[in-house]
């Protein structure tokens, strides 16, 4: 069932992995299905979910996202890897399969580490709130790595 639902969506919206997004210049869509997480003055898009400065470096964090996501079977890293300091994954919902594209940054500050998440749906105009969730979650898995 669920390869039926994504095949769906691919028909419907295209592929799952919406490509990367330039984080640094990140403009919000118009409308309400995307939600961004950000370290303080990581970002000049609004922030729904605060994160802190980090005190890992930015190669270790991402490692540790990418860890604490393993285990999570509803998300997939998609990025090619060969930016460090990067990751874009698609995560799907747990009954429909909807697919949601997330990109990460991390970079130093004289602080610390700072990161900033972009989610986004591909399908839909709303998302009832599912990409700031997730990132809370998120936030809540990195939270030890916290300054």
């Amino acid at each position: 069932m669920a390869h039926l639902l994504e095949a769906l969506w691919i028909r419907l919206g295209g592929p799952a992995d919406q490509g990367p997004v330039d984080l640094a210049t990140l403009t919000r869509r118009s409308v309400p299905n995307d939600s961004v997480a950000a370290s303080p003055g990581a970002t000049a898009a609004r922030v729904d979910v605060a994160l802190p400065v980090f005190a890992l470096p930015p190669q270790a964090l991402l490692a540790r996202l990418d860890v604490a996501l393993a285990e999570d079977g509803d998300v997939v890293r998609v990025d090619h890897g060969q930016t460090p300091n990067y990751r874009r994954y698609v995560a799907r919902s747990a009954v429909l399969r909807f697919p949601d594209t997330i990109d990460v940054d991390a970079f130093g500050a004289p602080d610390g580490t700072l990161m900033r998440i972009y989610a986004r749906s591909l399908l839909g105009r709303a998302d009832l709130g599912a990409n700031a969730r997730r990132l809370s979650r998120w936030a809540e898995l990195l939270a030890n790595a916290a300054r």
